[in-house]
């Protein structure tokens, strides 16, 4: 089989880790590493065996695929000239800034018959993957993603940095359109908003809570899910995945509480787990997600199989994004029209002196 000529144009934080998998494959020829920065692209090709470049256009002609890691603001018009010229490409997530301009690049990979994939990590981590292998209709979901401050992705805000994963997450498992977005959020550096609260109401009934934090001290990335068939709980970072399921006696008839005598309503609490509803804990921990996330994108180039993350679904992903924006600059943090209380910048000042014990005790 011949190696599939690729590059990376954006060697920064995550490109460089795109760049050091693809040199590992024996099935790809990394041929250029590319970044804005001569000496961060010279870097990163010596320590990959590869050609550093500055100007991406050197590589037309040159590779059969690119995955685009540079910042936001420029998917788009990176993404697109490759696009133009026939290559496949694989773009960062989010797809672009604006819907308007992912759907200019979805068109143009349709009219060329190349793949476009979005990198919606998530989407191959191995729970998840072991998640989407079982039946289930979910009615409530609650989403917590939550990380340190580390000053990278501030072009953008935690929306389009970090809660778009589980938008598309939920949009995948609720397969639904949202009819309903309520949502407030805070901007604690000044800049874009750093924290926010969603809840999204689908057209299918299903209702999801979902957090997005880049200041929390601790990271916590986690997924629970309540359907019909079960419970599943999802730790992103561990690759852990928990479902409960309720026994057919249970599903059939109930726990006739009431009915029960004092000896039995004691045992009861040591017989729920287990008898009543059982458990299944999975360790996931098989590979990581970004390796099979280039692996697939790899088959999808050579086979021209649909990516499992399209642009279509970035694009939604975006879309969904951009009504939680609206609504988070837009909340009343006082429940009224005053302009000086609304958004991301308009939170009230405090009362008082909250965390203050000392005073708080004198006042």
């Amino acid at each position: 089989m011949n190696r599939l000529r690729m590059a990376v144009i954006g060697v920064g934080h995550l490109g460089k880790e795109h760049a050091r998998i693809l040199a590992g494959l024996p099935d790809v020829e990394l041929v250029g590493v590319a970044d804005v920065s001569a000496e961060q692209a010279q870097l990163v090709a010596e320590r990959c065996g590869s050609k550093a470049i500055t100007d991406y256009g050197d590589l037309f002609g040159n590779v059969d695929a690119v995955t685009v890691v540079v910042p936001t603001v420029h998917h788009h018009a990176v993404a697109m000239q490759f696009l133009k010229q026939g290559i496949p490409v694989l773009v960062e997530k989010p797809i672009a800034t604006t819907v308007a301009q992912a759907d200019d690049m979805i068109r143009v990979a349709a009219e060329h018959g190349v793949p476009l994939q979005v990198g919606h990590i998530e989407r191959f981590n191995p729970a998840f993957e072991e998640l989407n292998r079982r039946p289930l209709k979910p009615k409530f979901v609650e989403s917590e993603r939550h990380g340190p401050f580390t000053g990278r992705s501030t072009d953008i805000g935690v929306v389009l940095d970090l809660m778009i994963h589980d938008l598309d997450l939920l949009l995948s498992l609720a397969e639904s359109p949202v009819k309903h977005v309520e949502a407030l959020g805070l901007a604690v550096f000044g800049g874009h908003e750093d924290v926010v609260n969603a809840r999204l109401i689908f057209e299918n009934g299903c209702i999801a809570h979902v957090t997005a934090s880049r200041v929390s001290q601790k990271p916590k990335r986690r997924l629970r899910v309540w359907a019909p068939e079960g419970y599943a709980g999802l730790d992103f970072v561990s690759k852990r995945l928990l479902l409960v399921q309720p026994s057919e006696e249970l599903r059939l008839r109930g726990l006739q509480v009431a009915a029960m005598d004092a000896t039995r309503k004691a045992n009861l609490k040591d017989e729920v787990f287990g008898k009543h509803l059982q458990t299944l804990e999975l360790d996931c921990n098989r590979g990581d997600q970004l390796t099979s996330e280039l692996k697939h994108f790899i088959q999808c180039v050579r086979t021209g199989k649909q990516p499992r993350v399209t642009g279509e679904d970035g694009r939604d992903a975006l879309a969904l994004a951009e009504r939680i924006l609206a609504c988070v600059n837009s909340h009343s943090w006082n429940g009224s029209s005053d302009m000086s209380a609304i958004g991301t910048h308009g939170l009230p000042m405090p009362f008082g002196p909250l965390f203050d014990t000392a005073r708080s005790a004198a006042a």
